[in-house]
């Protein structure tokens, strides 16, 4: 690796390049995932990993193999988009690896050619449980959602928390019904969310 360093080889202006002895292969299903082969020497105290070519496989060398999901520099993780190109076929081998063939160029690699055209995909899920404080708003809690077509009833709607609860859902569409004690109050409330909702 200092040699590679040395020689300028090691440094690149892509940040999705792998480094020395990775491989990036695809599943059956889209997934990409990143593999290297690890040779391990007969007759040393420690199984030692070196990195060295595919040659000494036939050498009588012991080979592991490392795969991981998650890109080797950045850490990233991604699937192949849409389906193979006009002409492409995909198969698996004996020992149950993906290969494709090109019918047109009558060739076969084990290279998905739809490589080129990964996309990210983020590892983290998205959380059914979000984490509010005493400073979140109902507008920001409803933010993104449509309450088209739905009724809501908001006791208390008049003032305070009910007031802003029922104009967040009004202003996202909900049909709200304000049960209040005071008439009069429930109807400057009402006032006051159709002003907001005629000037949005």
């Amino acid at each position: 690796m200092a040699a590679l360093r040395y020689a300028g080889l090691d440094d690149t202006d892509s940040e999705d390049e792998l480094p020395p002895g990775w491989e990036e292969r695809t599943t059956k299903d889209g997934w990409v995932y990143y593999a290297k082969q690890l040779f391990l020497c007969p007759g040393t105290d420690e199984a030692e990993a070196v990195e060295v070519g595919h040659l000494l496989q036939g050498m009588g060398i012991h080979t592991e193999e490392k795969t991981q999901w998650e890109h080797p520099k950045t850490g990233k993780r991604k699937r192949v988009a849409g389906d193979l190109p006009y002409g492409w076929e995909q198969e698996t081998d004996e020992n149950g690896q993906v290969f494709f063939v090109d019918h047109i160029n009558k060739r076969t690699t084990y290279l998905d050619p739809r490589l080129a055209f990964t996309v990210d995909d983020s590892p983290t899920k998205p959380s059914s449980r979000q984490r509010y404080d005493g400073s979140t708003t109902a507008m920001e809690i409803l933010q993104g959602r449509d309450f088209s077509g739905k009724v809501v009833v908001v006791t208390g709607a008049n003032s305070g928390i009910g007031f802003e609860t029922a104009k967040s859902f009004a202003l996202h569409g909900a049909h709200v019904i304000l049960a209040c004690r005071n008439m009069a109050r429930a109807s400057e409330a009402v006032s006051r969310i159709l002003e907001e909702w005629v000037s949005a």
